[in-house]
């Protein structure tokens, strides 16, 4: 029986540009340059400069440019540094319904890395992208995102099998080489949930740029000829019967070419995780709509799903990392800041006296009469000090695909995440990015 990875493999390969339909290349690029955007933002922060310093010392001179700097090394590195500024601040894209993918740091990162390394097209790229993505969310769908539930963190393992099937693409590897690179990714697979629990949540970020750099390493060495097992997803020992529980085989390749997993991809509106999106969202239409005071409120009450009880109830965070893990913390700072705002996550308001008091007087519990297909999915009960009660009911957040960003709202998150570069050169970069599938060299194209 032929296996998942060679079907997988099969159809990466052949995928050609003019098959994809024109929205699932419009949210491959929205995704791209919002991305480059996140990562500008996270090559910024301390644990990306640490991460930096670490590729610059012991990576070698390429045509991969590492997003913030004017450096440029060999794709391998250049993938670590990019991959971990762009999970560096919880800005980086999602799916809906989620299975623990993040396709823009997972695929951006070694998929730009490569195509600037062999002078690639924008349409080979976004190309590689769309497979990379349609494969690597079929693979989290088949694992019915049970890996975070065993303490695993999913985008350090699918990140390698993504990052591996659009670098594959990207290097023309053909189909058998490509089933060895997916082969060897399934021993790159890495990173646990402890920094929830205990903190230390630097290592967070690195687990996203780990899995891009594995996702070249994987392909340059069954470019070279190295060999991995073809049953690495379905096999007694492989990724879903080891970091997963009862996997579901049909989803690996149900509905390639006819459903395009690509238009699930979600844009996050909030340097937070993702499951406390729709509960941040309805907190600020709250806010908004009712003019509430945060002094005035008693206490608040979130309702969602049984993830954000199990692994994101978190009253007392202890670093920034954590605190934007944190379902209490994230929603009790939407009564007092603007939470699009990055800056409005930082060291200084994790000791905001008013936001860790409401954070502590926020209840999490699972909203047992919401939507069954919707896990994102939010009841937010604001109890004031004068008995009034509001109730927000919500389903979506502005960037999922219920709620997609059009090009004024994405420029707005992208003009905000590169605050410090000049207007013009950032403005000019992003009109580029959403012309991609026009730039015949993608090595020419200078990242901001």
């Amino acid at each position: 029986m032929t296996s998942a990875a060679t079907q997988l493999a099969q159809f990466a390969c052949a995928l050609r540009y003019e098959e994809i339909p024109p929205a699932v290349i419009e949210r491959a690029k929205a995704c791209i340059v919002d991305t480059i955007g996140a990562a500008y933002y996270g090559s910024r922060l301390p644990w990306s400069m640490m991460i930096l310093d670490y590729a610059l010392r012991n990576g070698a001179p390429g045509k991969a440019r590492i997003i913030g700097t004017r450096d440029k090394l060999q794709p391998c590195f250049a993938a670590l540094a990019n991959g971990a500024f762009a999970h560096a601040f919880e800005l980086d894209s999602m799916c809906q319904p989620s299975v623990g993918a993040h396709p823009g740091a997972s695929l951006t990162a070694p998929g730009l890395a490569v195509a600037q390394a062999n002078a690639n097209g924008g349409k080979d790229l976004i190309t590689a992208f769309v497979a990379a993505c349609e494969v690597m969310y079929r693979i989290g769908e088949a694992a019915h995102h049970s890996s975070e539930e065993l303490g695993f963190h999913a985008p350090g393992l699918l990140g390698v099998f993504g990052g591996t099937v659009a670098a594959s693409r990207l290097r023309h590897l053909g189909v058998e080489r490509m089933v060895n690179a997916i082969g060897i990714s399934g021993s790159l697979c890495s990173g646990i949930l402890e920094f929830s629990k205990s903190g230390g949540g630097m290592v967070k970020r690195l687990q996203q740029g780990r899995a891009s750099e594995g996702a070249i390493l994987a392909t340059e060495l069954a470019a070279a000829g190295f060999t991995g097992p073809a049953r690495v997803l379905e096999g007694r020992y492989g990724f879903l019967n080891t970091f997963c529980r009862e996997p579901d085989l049909s989803r690996l390749t149900s509905g390639l070419r006819e459903e395009w997993r690509t238009l699930r991809t979600t844009i996050k509106a909030y340097p937070c995780h993702s499951t406390a999106h729709v509960a941040v969202t309805a907190a600020l239409e709250l806010r908004l709509c009712h003019g509430i005071a945060a002094e005035d409120i008693a206490r608040v009450c979130v309702a969602g799903s049984e993830k954000l009880v199990s692994h994101h109830a978190i009253h007392e965070p202890n670093d920034v990392a954590t605190a934007q893990y944190s379902a209490p913390f994230s929603v009790a700072l939407a009564f007092y800041l603007d939470p699009r705002d990055p800056s409005a996550f930082s060291e200084a308001i994790l000791r905001h006296p008013g936001i860790r008091d409401l954070c502590r007087r926020t209840s999490i519990e699972v909203f047992k009469d919401g939507p069954k297909d919707n896990k994102l999915a939010s009841r937010v009960t604001v109890i004031l000090k004068n008995g009034r009660q509001l109730t927000r009911d919500l389903l979506y957040f502005p960037g999922m695909p219920q709620r997609p960003l059009d090009p004024d709202q994405l420029w707005a998150k992208f003009q905000r995440l590169t605050a410090t570069a000049p207007a013009a050169t950032t403005r000019a970069f992003f009109d580029r990015m959403l012309a991609l599938d026009t730039v015949e060299d993608v090595s020419v194209l200078e990242t901001i």
